[in-house]
């Protein structure tokens, strides 16, 4: 095992936080370090800060780097070498803010909810690569004032299907009269957010995604899918519109994602989808993009959006076409209105052709 190197402190913007073993390797196949990793925060300052100001953040924690092998530890298995840390730790400075969150359950957390860079710089000592802010602010967590549009690609399709149907999504939001603004996933898939103002509820929001996706794929079924039930999607994107539903968050922008890479997931214009991969972006990258294109997010923050179009097309699709709810993930209390949370082909009393 490696010897430990000793501490170091880095300003961030007037406040010294301190870096342990800033040389313990995080990505071996780049040779970069913890050291590496939280310069990399802090030279993306405003974009990384942007994206979690005053949000209730989940953070993705790899603590022993990201290594051949190394997992993320889940519900049910909870034996990994990284984690997801909701709760702030017992051992966070005073000047680490905080706010409290309910989740499905009922139960509630306080939450980091950065509201600085050395906030974020301090995350990164702990070996935070990815952070999952909540699409609310402090202000009011119980009122979404993002959609987040999950483009997520199904084996047999890769970012550049995703790619084909960002076109098509930007073109039925700028008919609700609606704006989004793209991102890579730092994986294979794209994100779109769309700025709504902070009066919906997260049962609104998410059936406002529902209506979106189902009108995507009712206008291109061969390339688009809502099913939730893997064995009914086919090869097509898939809206995961569950990740609008409470507790349910994505990598911000700017975050590092857990691969030998170290790809970031990363503000795009509409019209450079077609010429980037999300192999372009990365930790080495980013930066020097970042200090010549800017904060290509921050309009998101400049806008806001009613949900009034999105809901009288989801009340449209269950007038005209039945179409009512869809199931939320297995760890949710049941919702009302929501159909059979059965997959199915186990579904006995589902008819059969």
């Amino acid at each position: 095992m490696a010897r430990a190197t000793p501490a170091v402190e880095i300003e961030v913007r007037g406040r010294a936080v301190r870096v342990s073993n800033p040389d313990k390797v995080y990505f071996a196949d780049r040779g970069l370090t913890k050291r590496d990793v939280v310069e990399y925060f802090v030279a993306v300052g405003d974009g990384i800060l942007g994206a979690l100001q005053d949000r209730p953040t989940t953070l993705e924690r790899w603590p022993g780097g990201v290594f051949e092998g190394a997992k993320l530890s889940t519900r049910a298995d909870n034996r990994g070498d990284a984690f997801y840390q909701k709760r702030v730790p017992a051992n966070a400075p005073d000047w680490i803010p905080t706010a409290t969150v309910a989740f499905p359950s009922g139960r509630t957390a306080d939450e980091i909810c950065p509201d600085d860079l050395p906030v974020i710089a301090w995350c990164a000592n702990l070996g935070t690569l990815t952070f999952h802010p909540w699409p609310v602010t402090r202000a009011d967590v119980d009122a979404p004032d993002q959609l987040r549009i999950d483009l997520d690609p199904q084996p047999g399709t890769d970012f550049s299907h995703a790619v084909q149907v960002a076109p098509l999504l930007r073109e039925l939001l700028e008919e609700l009269g609606m704006q989004g603004f793209p991102k890579t996933s730092g994986g294979r898939g794209l994100h779109v957010y769309v700025p709504i103002e902070p009066r919906w509820t997260f049962v609104q929001a998410r059936r406002a995604v529902i209506a979106l996706g189902r009108e995507l794929a009712r206008r291109r079924p061969e390339l688009v899918t809502v099913n939730w039930w893997k064995e009914e999607r086919g090869e097509r994107i898939f809206i995961d519109y569950n990740q609008m539903a409470r507790d349910r968050t994505i990598a911000s922008a700017y975050s590092i994602r857990a691969n030998p890479r170290a790809t970031v997931s990363t503000p795009l214009r509409w019209d450079e989808l077609a010429d980037v991969t999300p192999l372009d972006f990365d930790i080495t990258t980013v930066p020097a993009r970042f200090a010549e294109v800017g904060d290509l997010h921050a309009a998101v923050r400049e806008q806001a959006f009613g949900l009034e179009p999105l809901l009288e097309l989801a009340n449209r699709q269950e007038r005209d076409e039945g179409l009512g709810d869809l199931p939320y993930p297995p760890e949710y209390p049941k919702m009302p209105g929501e159909p059979k949370r059965v997959q199915p082909s186990r579904d006995t009393d589902r008819p059969r052709e």
